[in-house]
Parts: C-alpha cells; sequence; structure tokens
C-alpha cells in the first residue's frame, strides 16, 4: 500500500487554492534554500540549524524532519492530503513528482514544493472524528499512521467517503525505512483548534440533521439580527427561510436560504439565482454543511455579488459569534466553553 502524506499549504491556508490550481502543496520556509543538492538527512538537518540558529533543538528537528520528508521520502504514487482550511475541505490526490524548488515562482512562500495530481475534495464533516483528529496535527508535513489512515485515505479518495477504522480493510502498510517521531506520529502534537473545530462540526451534523440543520440556520439569521420565515418540513418550492430587516422582515437586506445537508451542485445555484429574481429579494444564501461541488463553486463566483454560501466553517464561526444569543435548546445540544492558551509559535 502507498504511503499517506498531509502537507499542508500554510498556516492559516492561505496557499490552498495555489496548491490545488497549480498541482502541487507544499510551501512555506522561505528563508531555507534550495535542498535539491542534499541528499542526506544530516546535510538537511546542516542546513536547517544554519538557517533558523541552533539556541532551539526542538525546532531544528522538527522542521528537519518536516523538510527531509518533503525532499526524499515522499514518493510518486503516494497519497497526498491537503486539509483546507479555507473551505474546510480534504483535497486529496497523487503524487506525481518529487521534491521540486521553484525558483521562479514570485511567491518566496511558494518555492518547496511536490507536484501533485489532485483527484477529489471531500467535506471535513464526512470524515470520522478519529481520522479527523490524526489529520489535525500542528505540524505542516507529516504521515498519518494512526486508526487505519492510509486505507480510510484511499477509500475517501476513491469514493468520497471514510469507512471508519474497521471498513477499510485490515491490510498493513508497507514497513517504514525511517521513522521520524515529529513526522510520522503526528498525534503528539495535535492543533488544538482545529481538534476542537472538528468535535464542534461533528456535534452539530449529528445533532441537526435534515429539518433541523435549517432551523438552527435560521436561529443563526435571528441572532444576527433578522426576522426570519422557516418552511415546514416537506415541498417548500426551493425557499427553506426566508430573511429580512426591519420590524416586518419588509426591509433589505431581503434573503432567500436554502438549506442543503447534501453536497450542492450547479443547478442548486442556478435555482437559487431564479428565486432571488422572482421573490423580489436582494440575494441568496446557500447553507450547505457538506460543500459544494465544482461546478457549483464555480457557479458562485459567477454570481458572487447575488449568491452567497455558508458552509460548515460559516456556520460555526455563526454559532460562535452568537452563541450566547441563541435559544437555550440550542446551546443545550451543542454546549461550549470558551478557553484562552498560547498560541503555539513554534
Amino acid at each position: 500500500m502507498s504511503a499517506a502524506w498531509v502537507v499542508r499549504a500554510g498556516r492559516y491556508g492561505e496557499r490552498d487554492d495555489w496548491a490545488w490550481d497549480t498541482g502541487h502543496s507544499g510551501g512555506g520556509w522561505m528563508e531555507v534554500p534550495d535542498l535539491s543538492p542534499f541528499t542526506t538527512r544530516a546535510e538537511i538537518e546542516e542546513v536547517i540549524a544554519d538557517t533558523f540558529g541552533t539556541d532551539s533543538a526542538g525546532k531544528v528537528a522538527g522542521y528537519t524532519g518536516q523538510m527531509w520528508a518533503l525532499r526524499h521520502r515522499i514518493q510518486p504514487g503516494d497519497i497526498l492530503v491537503l486539509p483546507m482550511k479555507t473551505t474546510r475541505e480534504i483535497a486529496l490526490g497523487r503524487v506525481t513528482g518529487g521534491y521540486q524548488y521553484l525558483a521562479d515562482q514570485q511567491d518566496p512562500n511558494c518555492r518547496h514544493v511536490v507536484k501533485v495530481d489532485w483527484q477529489n475534495r471531500v467535506p471535513r464533516a464526512v470524515v470520522k472524528q478519529d481520522l479527523l483528529y490524526t489529520l489535525g496535527s500542528a505540524i505542516s508535513i507529516f504521515s498519518p499512521s494512526r486508526n487505519n489512515a492510509a486505507a480510510r485515505l484511499e477509500h475517501l479518495l476513491a469514493h468520497s467517503e471514510d469507512p471508519g477504522a474497521l471498513g477499510a480493510g485490515s491490510t498493513p502498510s508497507t514497513p517504514r525505512q525511517q521513522h521520524d517521531d515529529v513526522v510520522d506520529d503526528p498525534e503528539s502534537k495535535p492543533n488544538v483548534a482545529e481538534v476542537a473545530a472538528d468535535q464542534i462540526t461533528t456535534r452539530i451534523g449529528e445533532e441537526f440533521s435534515g429539518h433541523g440543520f435549517a432551523h438552527l440556520v435560521a436561529e443563526l439569521l435571528r441572532a444576527e439580527g433578522f426576522e426570519v420565515d422557516e418552511a415546514p418540513p416537506g415541498a417548500d418550492g426551493g425557499i427553506d427561510i426566508t430573511a429580512g430587516r426591519g420590524l416586518l422582515g419588509l426591509e433589505s437586506p431581503k434573503v432567500i436560504v436554502q438549506v442543503k445537508t447534501g453536497q450542492i451542485g450547479s443547478e442548486v445555484v442556478a435555482q437559487l439565482n431564479g428565486l432571488v429574481s422572482t421573490h423580489g429579494a436582494d440575494y441568496g444564501l446557500l447553507a450547505t454543511w457538506t460543500g459544494l461541488s465544482k461546478p457549483a463553486r464555480d457557479a458562485v463566483k459567477h454570481q458572487r455579488f447575488r449568491v452567497k454560501v455558508w458552509d460548515s466553517t460559516d456556520v460555526i464561526d455563526a454559532l460562535q459569534r452568537n452563541y450566547e444569543r441563541l435559544p437555550e435548546d440550542i446551546r443545550a445540544r451543542v454546549p461550549l466553553q470558551r478557553v484562552w492558551m498560547l498560541r503555539d509559535e513554534s
């Protein structure tokens, strides 16, 4: 079985679209020179130590493990996973070429890369919690190995669903020729904020399925100051929620909302755009828990001043932003608490 690797395109997802559009993953480490001439881990370690200094042995060890993985260990045919911050999707593909240094790349944060044939994007909501925890490491390059991760990512790539630790078969992965505590044991350094967001996502998905998700969106719009009418369960003519400002909800912005728990296709975008015109609304809002297909994303781009999207990230942001203003029953079903902690600056 091929190895599986996670290679992030920026801590905050700032290069996610660039990676997908250009068929790469990687970047960062703008201070590090071209690693192509260096063929051993010891040489990479020396470069990292010279670049960042030797005052932090942990940083040198962590960066060395990651850059050595990018330079040598990631091979064509391996699965490449990119957790996309901005859309909360998981992008999956196959590595088609080893390490490259893109010297002509204008952005110095887009130079250390591997070449990838991206084949699929799935919402984080379809990935089970244990695998999300494995994928949620705070480091940028690592090999997820627990919970039968490689086999499950193969299945996710091909079928857009996570079969779980037992459902992906028990074929063992190829024994590793080398091991790095940071790169090969990503759970040792979890991204706590990302893990927390995934836990909230899982709870919302469990508590607010079907029409319940439409009700949650309606309550979030009420908390944002809209007067809201919800369509009852059943046939709704394509309109799940109408919302507007003012005492009677007749003032702008007037919004027609469609709520979908399954992935949205381009035909839904076209339908909503038509409903906005027919009903004299100002905007259409698509609330989706499992994201948009590529044709739908393209359609939304062409209607960006008319149709907006709330994906799972936007729903969670709205939930956290308005939490104290939500009805007690909503807060009881998603009990949250605020925690302050030091930011990881390693």
